[in-house]
């Protein structure tokens, strides 16, 4: 699923001392650097400026940003838990850790702090979304759409809003929903790439398997670097057969992105249809390491250890299935008697 929002970097002019005016023009400094894409450069003035004054949490803001966009998110909540100690109600910084959290999977913290900035904006689209965005990787897929169906009152033709709203109809199941907002979205936005994706894993989950890879190919035609299509692409050849041509996406997807749990997933399926069971095993448990959210990784390691001829440690896998609705209670009584 596509996210959405703005980190939030801040340019502050003002007239002040010696020192102040040093750390106000380290800070635009930096504010530069950052728009012209140069981030080690804005790092280190960022960095002048909070050697400085340690406790200017403008700079530890937009210091935190930077890192985010570096995708280095221990480094980017280190910077907002400063600003924010520095600042306690500075909500620009707030919001950050706040998505800093989902990146990390701390998914609580990321609703504690997003709670926190309802309270001086109650009612705003990215608060909403955010929301939405955390709560689909809770699984609590009603609150999910609550949450985008308030962020979509505030910007009805974000084709945006609308395909996470039909994604999570597609995780509950409800096809022709998602398939209904899927084309809402297209028609906004004929270029929104997630919108094919979505009809993809819809067309693979019904077995239309060539209207899936047609859907596919018109996402990776729109954003060529996407892993995550990629990635699905691989999905779909697992279905079809094609294992060859699955194996060389998804070790391509793995590649571009090698924190995407749902890739090791792919490639454990990959091997378990091979008979591999040991390495189908490894890139399981590796997927649910990553992410305990990855649809079927629990299943799927189930059956791997099932055939390898470990009963215990795929009924232990089976059960956590269970839990996340991946399989019914009545198979599991079946299988692990």
């Amino acid at each position: 699923m596509q996210r959405w929002w703005s980190i939030l970097f801040v340019v502050l002019i003002c007239c002040g001392d010696s020192k102040e005016t040093r750390v106000q023009r380290f800070l635009i400094q930096g504010n530069d650097q950052v728009r012209k894409g140069n981030y080690e450069e804005a790092i280190g003035f960022f960095r002048a400026a909070v050697e400085l004054d340690s406790c200017f949490a403008d700079a530890w803001n937009n210091l935190g940003s930077v890192y985010y966009r570096q995708q280095n998110y221990p480094h980017a909540l280190e910077s907002y838990d400063r600003a924010i100690s520095c600042a306690p109600d500075y909500i620009d910084a707030l919001f950050n850790r706040a998505i800093t959290y989902y990146e990390l999977k701390q998914y609580y913290s990321a609703l504690r702090d997003l709670d926190r900035v309802a309270q001086t904006f109650p009612d705003t689209m990215a608060l909403h979304f955010a929301r939405g965005l955390v709560y689909t990787q809770m699984r609590d897929y009603d609150h999910a759409l609550q949450s985008f169906r308030k962020a979509l009152r505030k910007d009805s033709d974000n084709a945006e809003i609308i395909v996470n709203i039909g994604t999570i109809q597609y995780y509950k199941k409800e096809f022709d929903s998602a398939r209904h907002y899927m084309a809402e979205a297209i028609t906004i936005d004929s270029t929104e790439a997630n919108a094919y994706n979505t009809l993809a894993l819809l067309d693979a989950e019904q077995g239309n398997y060539d209207a899936a890879m047609e859907h596919i190919n018109k996402a990776l035609s729109l954003e060529r670097n996407a892993a995550y299509f990629l990635n699905n692409r691989g999905y779909i050849h697992l279905l079809k057969g094609d294992l060859d041509k699955a194996l060389e996406d998804i070790d391509e997807s793995i590649m571009r992105d090698p924190y995407n749990a749902w890739a090791y997933r792919n490639k454990g399926l990959y091997h378990l249809k091979r008979g591999e069971y040991d390495d189908a095993v490894r890139l399981l448990t590796r997927a649910v390491a990553r992410e305990a959210l990855v649809e079927k990784a629990y299943y799927y390691l189930g059956e791997a250890y099932q055939l390898s001829g470990d009963k215990a440690k795929a009924c232990d896998a089976y059960r956590q299935a269970v839990k996340l609705g991946e399989m019914e209670e009545g198979e599991l009584r079946r299988r692990c008697r």
